[in-house]
Formats: C-alpha cells, sequence, structure tokens
C-alpha cells in the first residue's frame, strides 16, 4: 500500500501456514474492541481541545513543511510522519525545559494513529488528543486538588502518570513492529518493558525510540540518510542494534 504517495513499508516474512479459523475470529474481533476503543478516545479528548490548536496541529501529507531544523520544530504532524532525529528533539526540549518534548509526544502518537488508519484501516494507540490530553487535563485538575489537601487530587495524578506509561509502553511496541518490517533494520530494536525501569534507564529506550522511529519514517519517505552525530557517536548506545541490560552495563564503550 501507498500513503500519500509514499510507499508503506512490508513485512518481508509471512507465515505459510493459515491458523484456525476460531482463532483469526478471536483476534479479528479483539483487534476491532482495541481499534474501537483507541478511535473513540482519541475522539472524545480532541472534542474538549480548543478550535485553534486543532487546527494547528491539523494532521497533513508528508513534505507539507520544509526539512530544516526550525521548520521541523514547529510543524503540524504529518503521514508518514516526520523523521526527528535525537539531535534534533534534544534541540527542541532542552531549551524549552521539555516543553516541546510534549509536543513530539503528541505529534509522533497522532502521526502514528493516522497511518495506521490510512494502511491497515485499525488502530492499535489512542493518538496525540487521546494520549496527551488525558495526562494534561489530569495534572491540571489534580496537582492544584493535592494543593487543596483534596484526597481525590492525589488518585488523578497517579491515573493521569499512569496512563501516560501505558502509552509509552505502547509506542515501543508499535515501534518494534514497524521497524520489524524493514530490511534497513529487520528487527524489533525495543525492549518496551524498560519504560518501566527507573531513571536514568528509562531514558535509555526512549531516546533508542525516538532514533529508531525516526530512521521508519524516513525509510517510509524514502528519503536519504542523515548521520546523527548525537546517536551514532557521542551515544552509541542510542543507535545500536537490540541489546540486554547485561551488555549495556558491561560495554561502558556503548555509554
Amino acid at each position: 500500500q501507498s500513503v500519500d504517495g509514499f510507499a508503506s513499508p512490508q513485512s518481508v516474512s509471512k507465515s505459510s501456514s493459515a491458523p484456525p479459523v476460531e482463532e483469526v475470529n478471536a483476534d479479528s474481533d479483539e483487534a476491532d474492541f482495541v481499534s474501537d476503543f483507541c478511535q473513540g478516545t482519541n475522539e472524545f479528548w480532541k472534542k474538549l481541545v480548543i478550535k485553534p490548536v486543532k487546527d494547528y496541529v491539523q494532521i497533513q501529507p508528508a513534505g507539507t513543511a520544509d526539512r530544516d531544523p526550525l521548520s521541523k520544530l514547529t510543524a503540524a504532524p504529518e503521514v508518514p510522519g516526520i523523521p526527528r532525529p535525537v539531535w534534533l528533539t534534544i534541540l527542541g526540549s532542552v531549551p524549552t525545559a521539555l516543553g516541546w518534548y510534549g509536543y513530539y509526544k503528541f505529534s509522533v502518537e497522532e502521526e502514528l494513529f493516522q497511518y495506521e488508519l490510512q494502511t491497515e484501516g485499525k488502530v492499535t494507540g489512542c493518538g496525540g488528543y487521546g494520549t496527551l490530553f488525558p495526562f494534561v487535563f489530569g495534572v491540571i485538575i489534580g496537582f492544584p486538588l493535592k494543593l487543596l489537601d483534596i484526597e481525590i487530587g492525589d488518585t488523578i495524578v497517579e491515573a493521569a502518570a499512569f496512563w501516560i506509561l501505558l502509552g509509552q509502553v505502547n509506542l515501543y511496541r508499535r515501534v518494534n513492529e514497524l521497524c520489524s518490517e524493514v530490511e534497513e533494520i529487520g528487527e524489533e530494536p525495543l525492549h518496551a518493558w524498560w519504560a518501566l525501569l527507573p531513571p536514568p534507564l528509562d531514558v535509555v529506550v526512549g531516546l533508542r525510540q525516538v532514533h529508531f522511529l525516526s530512521e521508519y519514517w524516513r525509510i517510509a519517505r524514502e528519503e536519504p540518510p542523515e548521520k546523527d552525530v548525537i546517536a551514532q557517536e557521542l551515544f552509541p548506545f542510542i543507535s545500536a542494534p537490540r541489546f540486554t541490560l547485561k551488555k549495556f552495563f558491561r560495554t561502558p564503550s556503548m555509554w
């Protein structure tokens, strides 16, 4: 299939034996339920966002934004998604005290949501609105209640944190699926459960997700490779093939 004129990378291997019909039907029903839930969640939270914001972040076809750094940092989400390498993500996140990272999170979730919808007709994530805004509203509502010593405030903040963490684990799973479909990567590079590890180990998998998702979108757009000094030279663990925690700790050269 193709998305807005760009080739959609396909899986290089398929099973030669068909699973039982009952198993196929059960998997289909589960996929339908997940997709309906995710689309409903995204649409619900989208209705709570003011129109100027929705207009600004309206999904665009690939190539709408220019390829210079500032244009990429301020661009609306596109399909296929915009390649945002690690150096660019750090450039946007550090000066804004991680403020821009919130926009990055929204953008990649919305891009994957729309990409899945266009290529598969179903989705496995809640999109930018359904992933980010439950967390945002939870913090906005929960923290003032906590300051006022209202007990439910703690519950709201904890629920918001759990939701965004769950979304992060799911994001890693989806990036793994996409990367395993293209020959240039050819494997699942992330351990999704590392999102549950304490800092700074959770940052390790987070940076790797940024790198490999950027690479996937670059391949999907058929763009030439661009060197990422941070991911490939300064901190090679970011772009390294899949590795274990044991290997990470025993190989200082990866740091």
